[in-house]
């Protein structure tokens, strides 16, 4: 009986010693980075490309280095080989469970036990990643964790870890507890290391990305919390959180904060449930589980997309959510990881069994410079979103260009246009009309050419440090003169009105000249201060990045669209009214006379489209998401040449204008023919013969 005891004993002995130095292989050769006391993991070059000749398109192979299992593949491409796949991986069933056997796994008590209830035969063998965590470590899977972090991250173990990740979440997910998640969330860690994201590049199985972000969801869909809210991960690069709620819960939200590489700071990601959406609950406790992901946007790989050239970036952490079936609805907030000055966020949502991201669950209530927030959609098939760069950047160069070459035009062509009606004032202005109409066409050239002036002040203070209230200030005088510009155009329009139906006629001039100032001065002085007044305290009256009126916080922007819409609306009807009344034929006309009408009423049309900025409607398709570049170059084109319009059919074309620079030349050279003609008079002539 002692001789049994001692043998126990020195077994035990044996055993423990093993348990605490576990034998894990650790490859160690050139070029490799190990595997530090932080627990990044080791990356390192496998093998030397392929040799010899390299035709387009062809294809080689060469086997893994010592101790791996698999190949790495090659591609010719620009006559170079280039590293296509790799399925290199030092990892296996038997290799998880090398140092775990029945023995190691007895309790203190085990001395005590009689020898022959002991088993010391070889152990069974691992039929697969369940069975061997059934056997070994059922309660909390983390006989399996140190084993998969110090391996090397290869693309090989990257696929074989996935596959590990997947069995656990198909056969393993009865009951997940707490301490179940922390370590599935240790093996997940492992490969979401942005040390490692370039290996997933070289993985056969493009879908491996989905199928990890579609095993985690289905694992964490299985967790139990009970009582108070838990942070139940909280690893580099996964999170998890998780609390009850029914339908008497307040709104809740998660709030992560994960780093997206090793050197950046936190990005935040928010998930909100309304309130109106915890009503839907039912009496009896239900769970809400969220988890972040600030890596695996990067490796996210989108299948059957219509044009694979056309980048689709991730740009802020992956939010899974796990809520009752009753819950339609959440809100998401992302800090943007990349803030390109020009770039839009798009919301979407990843379908799982498309393994796309799909923008028709998701909308965008605001984005701003370093933020966007969505209203997204819960199905069963969407359960994770996040932020996407919108691929539909517009060349801003093209835009540029037209837009600097436009607006010196512009000003250009406004600067002459009111030389030349103070140069013919005097003999145009004969009758009411008249003069209304160029006091229409000055002011019209005075507010765009102001207009443009405080334009151009606010693009070159952009880039610039910014100084909110001279940024305010830019931002109010731009809009103010820019809707000058349209109400003095709504004035014109109205002027055309009553020049048809012969009103104005009966009314002073003093009279029609304050109606004009009222309106074209008065109405856009109102509206520019109440937009000041309104949005200012706030600080949302201009946009994050520009100095200009604001739409993502307080949609200060509406007090600019809606009258310019509204008066381009009004300029419509006006067109439509000065070609119905110049269609009305007189008696005895003939065809000839029917074609006079028709260039008439076209002459009318070009006439009056510019000026009373119908132009401007081209804005409403830019204002539309996946609208063309050519509607964007038209917009550009036509408001940046509005100032060489307004001179050409404004002025150069009006006749009587023509007619007034011509007798006005005439004027200046008047006193030199008479002085010539004075001097070849016959008077002169009979007196010179006298002397």
């Amino acid at each position: 009986m002692k001789s049994q005891v001692i043998m126990v004993c020195c077994v035990m002995l044996f055993l423990a010693t093993e348990s605490s130095h576990p034998r894990t292989k650790i490859h160690i050769k050139d070029g490799d980075k190990l595997q530090g006391p932080e627990g990044k993991p080791k990356t390192g070059k496998m093998q030397e490309k392929c040799q010899g000749l390299c035709s387009t398109s062809s294809n080689c192979s060469q086997p893994c280095a010592q101790h791996f299992h698999g190949e790495i593949g090659f591609t010719c491409s620009g006559n170079k080989w280039q590293k296509s796949t790799e399925t290199c991986t030092s990892l296996s069933v038997e290799a998880l469970f090398k140092g775990s056997n029945s023995a190691s796994r007895l309790s203190i008590a085990a001395p005590f036990i009689p020898l022959h209830i002991l088993d010391f035969r070889a152990p069974e063998p691992i039929k697969s990643v369940a069975h061997g965590i059934r056997k070994n470590c059922p309660l909390d899977f983390a006989c399996i964790v140190d084993t998969v972090k110090s391996s090397e991250a290869t693309s090989g173990n990257i696929a074989f870890i996935v596959e590990i990740l997947k069995n656990i979440s198909t056969d393993l997910s009865d009951n997940v507890t707490r301490e179940k998640m922390k370590s599935y969330s240790k093996v997940a860690n492992h490969i979401l290391d942005p040390a490692v994201i370039p290996n997933w590049a070289f993985i056969p199985d493009k879908n491996a990305s989905s199928d990890l972000l579609q095993a985690v969801n289905a694992f964490a869909r299985r967790l139990r919390i009970y009582h108070e809210p838990e942070h139940i991960v909280d690893e580099l690069f996964i999170q998890t959180k998780g609390f009850p709620i029914n339908h008497n819960t307040q709104g809740r939200s998660f709030n992560f904060s994960s780093n997206v590489s090793n050197t950046t700071e936190g990005i935040l990601g928010i998930v909100e449930i309304p309130s109106q959406e915890l009503w839907k609950l039912p009496p009896n406790a239900s769970l809400a589980i969220s988890i972040a992901f600030p890596t695996l946007g990067a490796v996210l790989k989108e299948a059957h997309l219509q044009d694979e050239d056309l980048p689709r970036p991730v740009n802020g952490l992956v939010l899974s959510v796990i809520l009752p079936e009753e819950l339609k609805q959440i809100l998401l907030t992302f800090e943007k990881i990349n803030r390109p000055q020009n770039a839009r966020a798009q919301c979407v949502g990843w379908h799982s069994s498309r393994r796309r991201w799909d923008e028709s669950v998701c909308e965008t209530v605001l984005d701003v410079a370093n933020r966007a927030k969505c209203r997204c959609n819960y199905t069963n098939a969407v359960t994770s979103f996040s932020i996407l760069m919108s691929p539909r950047s517009i060349d801003n160069k093209v835009l540029d260009y037209i837009t600097c070459i436009g607006l010196s035009s512009s000003i250009l062509s406004l600067i002459l246009c009111l030389i030349i009606e103070a140069t013919v004032w005097s003999r145009v202005v004969v009758t009411e009309i008249s003069y209304m109409r160029h006091v229409c066409i000055v002011n019209i050239a005075v507010s765009l050419l102001t207009a443009n002036v405080w334009f151009i002040l606010g693009t070159n203070f952009n880039r610039k440090a910014q100084d909110y209230n001279w940024c305010v200030a830019v931002t109010f005088f731009s809009h103010f003169f820019y809707l000058s510009l349209f109400f003095w155009m709504l004035f014109k329009a109205l002027l055309i009105i009553y020049g048809i139906l012969v009103v104005f006629r009966r009314m002073m001039k003093s009279r029609m000249m304050a109606i004009g100032f009222a309106i074209g001065y008065g109405c856009p002085l109102v509206i520019a201060v109440t937009t000041v007044a309104v949005t200012v305290p706030g600080r949302g009256y201009t946009r994050h990045g520009a100095c200009w009126l604001n739409w993502d916080d307080t949609k200060a922007l509406l007090a600019f669209a809606i009258p310019a819409l509204v008066i381009v609306a009004v300029n419509l009807v006006v067109v439509l009214v000065v070609a119905v009344n110049t269609q009305r034929p007189s008696i005895g006309s003939s065809k000839s006379q029917d074609l006079a009408i028709i260039m008439r009423i076209s002459k009318n049309v070009a006439i009056l489209t510019p000026l009373l900025g119908l132009t401007w409607g081209f804005g409403i398709a830019t204002l539309l998401q996946g609208t063309s570049l050519i509607f964007h170059i038209i917009f550009a084109l036509l408001n940046a040449f509005q100032g060489f319009f307004i001179l050409l059919f404004g002025t150069i074309m009006d006749h009587k204008i023509r007619d007034a620079l011509r007798m006005r030349m005439s004027s200046l050279k008047a006193p030199s023919r008479v002085a010539e003609n004075a001097s070849l008079s016959p008077t002169n002539g009979s007196k010179l013969m006298h002397r």
